[in-house]
C-alpha cells in the first residue's frame, strides 16, 4: 500500500540504478585524437566566451569591465557622441589634407593635430568628471577607482570596435545608472 504523499513507486535497486546511469565511455583512441578533442573544446569555450563579452554578459567580462559602475560608465559614453570616437577618421583625413599643394591648407594642418587632441583631451576630462559624478550619487559604497579613465578610454574608440559592445543607442536617456 502506498502512503499518501509519497513517490508511489517501488525503490529501484542500486545496481538498476547505476546501469541506467552508466553510458559508453568515448576516450581518445591515441594522444592526436586527445588532443584534437581538447583544441575543439578549447575553441568553442573561446568562441562562447567571445560571444559573451561582446553582449556585455558579467560572466565573461574581463576584470576591469565588470561591475555596475562600470556598467553605467560604459553606458554613459556609450549614449552620447564624442569627438574621441571620430578621431582616427579625423586625422587620416588631415594626413590626406596635407598633400594639397594650396599652402593655405598646408599651414591649417599644421595646426589642425595639435588642436584636435586637445579638444580630445578636454572632453576626456569632462566625461571623466560627469562618470566620476554619476558614479558618487548612485553607487556610494562602490569602488570608483580608476573609472574616469576607464570612461575617456572608452570615448575615444571607435564605437564599432568598442568591447563589450555598447548596449544603450546614441541619444538613448531612459537607461538607468
Amino acid at each position: 500500500m502506498a502512503k499518501p504523499g509519497g513517490k508511489g513507486r517501488p525503490t529501484p535497486k542500486r545496481k538498476d540504478a547505476e546501469k541506467r546511469r552508466r553510458q559508453p565511455i568515448t576516450a581518445p583512441q591515441n594522444r592526436k585524437e586527445a588532443y584534437k578533442r581538447l583544441r575543439d573544446k578549447q575553441a568553442t569555450d573561446r568562441a562562447k566566451a567571445r560571444d559573451g563579452m561582446a553582449k556585455g554578459d558579467e560572466r565573461y567580462l574581463l576584470k576591469r569591465d565588470k561591475g555596475p559602475v562600470r556598467r553605467m560608465a560604459r553606458d554613459y559614453v556609450d549614449s552620447r557622441r564624442t569627438v574621441g570616437s571620430y578621431l582616427m577618421y579625423l586625422l587620416l583625413a588631415l594626413v590626406v589634407l596635407n598633400f594639397m599643394p594650396i599652402p593655405a591648407v598646408r599651414l591649417a594642418m599644421l595646426f589642425a593635430p595639435p588642436v584636435l587632441l586637445l579638444v580630445v583631451f578636454v572632453e576626456g576630462l569632462l566625461l571623466a568628471r560627469g562618470v566620476n559624478k554619476l558614479a558618487a550619487e548612485h553607487h556610494p559604497d562602490e569602488d570608483r577607482k580608476g573609472l574616469g579613465l576607464y570612461a575617456a578610454m572608452r570615448a575615444m574608440q571607435i564605437r564599432r570596435l568598442r568591447v563589450p559592445a555598447p548596449q544603450v543607442r546614441i541619444g538613448q536617456k531612459d537607461w538607468k545608472p
